[in-house]
C-alpha cells in the first residue's frame, strides 16, 4: 500500500467513527444496509471470496443461495462495522443489553474460579461488541491481541478504540505477546482471542468443514502452558438490535501425547465447535479472505 493509500484509508476509517457514531442508531442502520448492498451488487474480490467460503459452509447451496447469503453476510459485516463505529457512544446501559449469549455460565464460573479464562472466537458479527459486554457487564478486563495494520495511525486508532472499551491490547508481532498472555492467564485474568485463521508456517492444520486450513497454536499452547480453561465461543445477529452468541463447553486438554499432539487436538476442537456456529449462522461469519489451503495461490501467500 502506497503512503497515498495509507493517508486515504486511515482518513476514511477516521471519518467513520468521527460521523457514523453522531447518527441516530436508525440512520446508521440504514446507511449501513446501502453500503452493503452496494458493495455486493459491484461483486469485488471481497463479495466472490466470501460466496466462495461460504459454498464450503452450505455445499448443497444453489448459485442462487450462495448469492442470497453472501448478501446476507456484507448486511452483517456492515452492520459490525457501523455498530463498531458507534460503540464508543454506546451508554453502559446499551451495551449491557445490545448483546445475550447463551450458556454464559461456562464464562463466570470459569471467571470466578480463578483459574484464568481463554475465550476463542471466529470472526463472526461484532466481537468488539461482545468484548465491551464483558467488561461491563460482568465488569471484567481482559488481553487481547491486535494485528498491526497499515498505516501504523490506523493501527494506533483500532488499540485506542479497543483499550476505550476497557480493553488491554497487545501487538500481535514483536514475540512479547505470548508471555504477557501467559502471565495474564497465571494471574487469573480473561484472555480473549479471534482464532480460526492462521496461514503461517506457525499454523495448526486443521479439517474446517471437510478440508484442511490452519488455525492458530495460541490458544492450545496458552491453555496447556498456564492450565486456564479455554471456551469456544460463536456469535450471531437476527432481526433485532440485540447481538445473540453462545458460549460452547470448555476445550480439554488431553491427558496423553506430547505438546504438538496436544496442541493438534485442542485446535481440531475449536474448530470444530467453530464449524458449528458457523453452519447455523452461516451469514454473520465475515470471511472476506482465502481460508482453505486449496485455495492458496503459492506465488501470492495468503490474502
Amino acid at each position: 500500500m502506497s503512503s497515498a493509500q495509507e493517508r486515504l484509508t486511515d482518513a476514511l476509517y477516521g471519518l467513520g467513527w468521527g460521523a457514523v457514531k453522531k447518527l441516530p442508531e436508525p440512520a446508521a442502520v440504514r446507511l449501513g444496509r446501502t453500503v452493503a448492498d452496494l458493495a455486493w451488487k459491484r461483486r469485488g474480490k471481497g463479495v466472490r471470496r466470501l460466496e466462495s467460503n461460504y459454498a464450503r459452509v452450505v455445499p448443497d447451496a444453489s448459485p442462487e443461495r450462495l448469492a442470497e447469503l453472501s448478501r446476507a453476510g456484507m448486511r452483517s459485516y456492515l452492520r459490525y462495522w457501523m455498530e463498531s463505529f458507534r460503540l464508543p457512544a454506546w451508554s453502559a446501559e446499551r451495551i449491557r443489553t445490545g448483546f445475550e449469549p447463551k450458556d454464559v455460565h461456562h464464562l463466570t464460573d470459569g471467571i470466578a474460579s480463578d483459574r484464568g479464562v481463554i475465550l476463542a472466537l471466529p470472526h463472526m458479527a461484532n466481537w468488539d461488541l461482545a468484548g465491551a459486554w464483558v467488561t461491563t457487564k460482568l465488569e471484567t478486563p481482559f488481553t487481547t491481541v491486535a494485528e498491526r495494520l497499515k498505516p501504523e495511525t490506523l493501527y494506533d486508532r483500532f488499540v485506542a478504540y479497543r483499550e476505550g472499551l476497557g480493553m488491554e491490547v497487545l501487538p500481535h508481532s514483536g514475540g512479547t505477546a505470548f508471555g504477557t498472555l501467559a502471565r495474564r492467564l497465571r494471574d487469573g485474568g480473561l484472555v480473549c482471542l479471534v482464532a480460526e485463521r492462521d496461514l503461517s508456517a506457525s499454523g495448526v492444520e486443521v479439517k474446517f468443514f471437510g478440508e484442511t486450513t490452519r488455525m492458530p497454536a495460541g490458544p492450545a499452547l496458552l491453555a496447556q502452558q498456564t492450565g486456564a480453561l479455554l471456551l469456544p465461543v460463536t456469535l450471531w445477529y437476527d432481526d433485532s438490535p440485540v447481538m445473540k452468541g453462545r458460549v460452547h463447553p470448555p476445550v480439554e486438554v488431553p491427558e496423553s501425547g506430547d505438546r504438538a499432539e496436544k496442541t493438534s487436538v485442542i485446535t481440531q476442537a475449536l474448530a470444530d465447535a467453530f464449524a458449528t456456529g458457523i453452519a447455523d449462522h452461516p451469514e454473520d461469519w465475515h470471511m472476506l479472505q482465502r481460508l482453505w489451503l486449496a485455495d492458496l495461490d503459492p506465488t501470492k501467500g495468503p490474502s
